[in-house]
C-alpha cells in the first residue's frame, strides 16, 4: 500500500505558470478520459478513477491535455516534467517564428524606369520574407498639382507585385506623400534563417 502523503502528492491541485491552463488529478471533471503514457502511446479509454489509480500506483500525475476531445484526452506524466516539457516547445517555436516587419519604400510620381524596376524588385524580396511594405510617392514643389501621376505609379507598381502582394486599403495623401500598404499573398513567403530578424528599411 501506497503511504498516504504519497498518495495525496496525486492529488495535490499544483500551480499553473500564466498561460496554458491544465487540469490535473481530482480536478478533471471528465467520467472517462482517454489516457496516454508519458511518451504519447495511447493506452485506452478508463474511468477517471481508474486513471487516478494508475497515476498513484506510478506515483505521477493524471495531466488533461484536450479538454474539448470527446473523451478528453490525459496524460500519465509527472506534471513539473510536463510543464518543462511544454515551456521547452514554447521556446522552440518563438526561435522558428519568424518577425514580421513594416519594409518602406520611397517613389516619386515622375520616377525613371531604372529606378522603378530597382525599387520592385526590393519590394519583391521583402514580400517574400512575409514583410508588409508602406510606398509613399513624394511629391515636391509643383509636383503636387498632379496628383493624378501619383495614382498612376502606385497602379503600376501594383501590376508590378502582382502574384506577390495584394493592396490593404485606397490610397491616401499624408501631407504631399501618398501612401498605400501592401501585404504579402500567401504561400508566397520564404523562410529566412531562423535567427534572422530583420529592421525597418527604407529606399
Amino acid at each position: 500500500m501506497i503511504p498516504l502523503d504519497q498518495q495525496n502528492r496525486c492529488f495535490v491541485t499544483r500551480e499553473v505558470p500564466i498561460g496554458q491552463f491544465y487540469r490535473l488529478n481530482q480536478n478533471i471533471v471528465a467520467k472517462e478520459v482517454r489516457l496516454l503514457d508519458e511518451t504519447g502511446k495511447q493506452i485506452g479509454i478508463f474511468t477517471k478513477d481508474e486513471a487516478l489509480a494508475k497515476a498513484r500506483t506510478l506515483e505521477i500525475d493524471v495531466v488533461e491535455i484536450a479538454s474539448n476531445a470527446l473523451p478528453p484526452v490525459c496524460k500519465l506524466i509527472d506534471f513539473k516534467k510536463f510543464k518543462y516539457q511544454e515551456s521547452k516547445k514554447e521556446r522552440e517555436l518563438r526561435k522558428k517564428a519568424k518577425t514580421v516587419d513594416l519594409k518602406q519604400l520611397r517613389l516619386r510620381p515622375f520616377i525613371g524606369d531604372h529606378d522603378f524596376e530597382v525599387r520592385v524588385a526590393k519590394a519583391r524580396e521583402f514580400l517574400k520574407d512575409g514583410n508588409r511594405i508602406k510606398i509613399m510617392v513624394q511629391f515636391f514643389g509643383r509636383e503636387i498639382a498632379r496628383k493624378e501621376f501619383g495614382f498612376k505609379i502606385i497602379d503600376k507598381f501594383q501590376k508590378s507585385v502582382e502574384g506577390f502582394a495584394q493592396r490593404d486599403r485606397e490610397p491616401k495623401f499624408e501631407g504631399k506623400t501618398l501612401v498605400v500598404y501592401f501585404t504579402p499573398v500567401k504561400g508566397k513567403k520564404h523562410a529566412k534563417d531562423e535567427d534572422e530578424k530583420s529592421g525597418s528599411q527604407t529606399l
